[in-house]
């Protein structure tokens, strides 16, 4: 199997957020033994601050024209190093790790599976960039010809997300360099089709909501898995794409988020990552 380095691991996560903000250190946290653990208060606060935030669709812009995308593109690159985007790509850095121990096996099974095979064909077309930039373009010419603003911001939202997402993976494989279970090349890390596929659903779920993201995702998660019996990725490769692309996605869309202040504080035997929430 080729495992990536604990070097290329750390490389990922810097990466991945460009020169991240500093992490603000704060260890006065005090933790009463009668109150639950401070790694139980820690995930409860990340999943509703993190998963929920930010309520509600973007603002329509005033202007969703080529140049106004392009604009849009050299913003979301600004804002792309945030503790947010940190935190996500070191979360996801850690779920990698995780299931790396599983890489081979579940290719095993899952390579020469005739019924995996068929269930999962088509995922290499429907999850490819053109397949994916295709239906956003179609998205954003229907806003513009039909003079409907909002149409053509979710359009230019996918295209913009779509690209930070190819971008941050094209950087990463170069950076990485792990071969692919067929070994036709160094580029396996991290799965392409997964960060674009999520980079285009959390998009679409932070403009439409989760009543119509929810099939968005489970496409994405498809296409991912899809990479597997076509003997093209590793599962960690389809678990730190799929995070590349809610990054993507996230930064383009969310650039009014509330910072996310992240603690790391001193427990009896060990230490725990702290999300601190105030109330704005």
């Amino acid at each position: 199997m080729r495992s990536l380095s604990y070097r290329g691991v750390i490389t990922v996560v810097f990466v991945a957020c460009g020169v991240a903000a500093p992490l603000r250190a704060q260890t006065d946290v005090e933790h009463p033994p009668d109150e639950p653990p401070l790694v139980a208060l820690a995930a409860i606060d990340f999943g509703r601050q993190v998963i929920q935030q930010p309520a509600g669709p973007p603002p329509t812009p005033r202007h969703t024209g080529i140049k106004a995308m392009l604009k849009g593109l050299v913003i979301d690159l600004k804002y792309l190093p945030s503790r947010e985007n940190l935190f996500w790509a070191g979360v996801s850095g850690g779920l990698a790790l995780a299931v790396h121990p599983l890489d081979d096996d579940l290719n095993r099974k899952l390579v020469g599976n005739s019924t995996a095979e068929n269930i999962f064909k088509a995922g290499e077309v429907l999850g490819e960039m053109g397949t994916l930039l295709g239906s956003a373009t179609a998205v954003y010419a229907v806003g513009r010809l039909k003079d409907q603003p909002r149409v053509s911001h979710v359009g230019m939202d996918l295209i913009q997300s779509l690209a930070i997402a190819e971008g941050l993976t094209e950087t990463l494989k170069y950076a990485t360099r792990r071969e692919r279970p067929d070994l036709s090349g160094r580029n396996s890390f991290p799965s392409g089709h997964a960060a674009d596929t999520f980079a285009f659903a959390t998009a679409l779920e932070r403009h439409l909501g989760w009543r119509y993201a929810v099939p968005a995702y489970v496409f994405s998660s498809y296409v991912a898995i899809s990479r597997l019996p076509a003997n093209r990725h590793w599962l960690s490769d389809a678990v730190f794409g799929a995070a590349v692309g809610i990054i993507a996605g996230r930064t383009v869309t969310s650039h009014q988020a509330h910072p996310f202040p992240v603690a790391v504080t001193h427990v009896p035997g060990g230490a725990a990552v702290l999300y601190v929430y105030r109330n704005q």
